[in-house]
């Protein structure tokens, strides 16, 4: 069930005793048994998006299963206005020890608020730090290294393409999506310095992840243009172009996570980001005493929190070889020897 934030307060503080109530009403109801009990809060788009939110989620399921906590999370409405709020909703409530803001759209406000409630421990994904202010104590940034990804992305792109044209669609226009752009122009250029690339933005506020007929209306121009690969990092707006790419007997690279299933035979690979295996970790750590604020955590290549997928359906797609030489350059960059520089990022 998705939770606004007035059900969120209707269920926590009216409702908590009742009976007939699912299991995230459940987490309130239990709180006072002494298990860590999180919050989440989603960034646009929501639960469902299939992609960044869903991988959140799935992260604190894991930990439910296997370590017992609990959660709630909220769904920040249309453009997110309410999303402060929401993370001060989890602040104050007692019984939340742990409070998640899923998209880098948090960062500002999580870093106030965590000020606020020192007692408390909060994580940012795709946390963008401002020079201008330090990082509590409390919070932990945590970032994936999309560029380096996006590389890879590229590259496998430049291999297998047939057109000479690959196609970039973002969501938000944003310095964080600018990495997938040029990290993934940068790789498809490695292999094949030719090639040509349409790219195309969604919009330039947090509703751009959240917009899949905006998503499929510039895929299907692109493909239309002889584009034959686009790769898509738009939230639940990708999957807009997922559709348009099926439609268009195209292939599409996805990202954050494996999206096959979306389309059978059209997705070319995903670009990994192991948000699930990020927060899992985290809330090991706070489990266990370990945990550490006050600055960002890299979830990178070289333990494959951000990585590409290849297995059994979409090796035909890419094909022996060119796996090979992907894998290859993957430990190139991992060692130094190709240098992706991800905290270069041309306006």
């Amino acid at each position: 069930m998705k939770h606004s934030l007035s059900l969120l307060l209707f269920f926590l503080f009216i409702l908590s005793g009742c009976s007939g109530q699912n299991k995230e009403k459940k987490v309130s109801e239990h709180s006072s048994a002494g298990k860590l009990q999180a919050g989440l809060v989603f960034d646009v788009g929501g639960r469902g998006d299939k992609s960044f939110n869903d991988s959140a989620y799935n992260g604190l399921e894991i930990a439910k299963a296997k370590y017992g906590i609990n959660f709630l999370y909220i769904e920040p409405q249309g453009e997110g206005a309410d999303r402060e709020a929401a993370l001060r909703q989890m602040a104050v409530d007692p019984d939340i020890g742990l409070i998640i803001g899923v998209g880098m759209l948090f960062s500002e406000d999580i870093t106030a608020i965590a000020s606020e409630f020192p007692d408390k421990k909060f994580v940012c994904i795709d946390y963008i730090h401002q020079q201008k202010t330090s990082i509590p104590a409390n919070l932990e940034g945590i970032v994936f290294e999309e560029k380096k990804g996006s590389f890879l992305a590229g590259a496998l792109a430049g291999l297998v393409i047939k057109t000479n044209t690959v196609g970039f669609i973002g969501g938000m226009e944003s310095s964080v999506i600018k990495k997938f752009e040029q990290g993934f122009i940068a790789g498809a250029r490695s292999v094949n310095p030719g090639i040509r690339v349409l790219s195309g933005y969604i919009g330039m506020t947090g509703s751009a992840f959240a917009d899949p007929a905006k998503g499929r209306e510039l895929a299907l121009g692109q493909y239309g243009r002889g584009v034959d690969i686009i790769y898509q990092a738009a939230g639940a707006s990708g999957l807009g172009v997922i559709e348009a790419a099926r439609e268009s007997k195209a292939l599409v690279i996805c990202t954050d996570r494996d999206q096959e299933a979306e389309a059978p035979g059209f997705v070319l690979s995903s670009m990994t980001k192991a948000v699930d295996r990020a927060l899992l970790k985290t809330v090991e750590s706070v489990l266990n005493g370990s945990f550490k604020g006050g600055g960002v955590s890299v979830f990178g290549l070289a333990d494959r929190y951000t990585d590409y997928v290849y297995n059994e359906k979409n090796a035909p797609l890419i094909g022996i070889k060119n796996h090979q030489q992907l894998e290859d350059i993957r430990k190139k960059i991992v060692s130094g020897e190709i240098v992706v520089d991800e905290t270069a990022v041309v306006q």
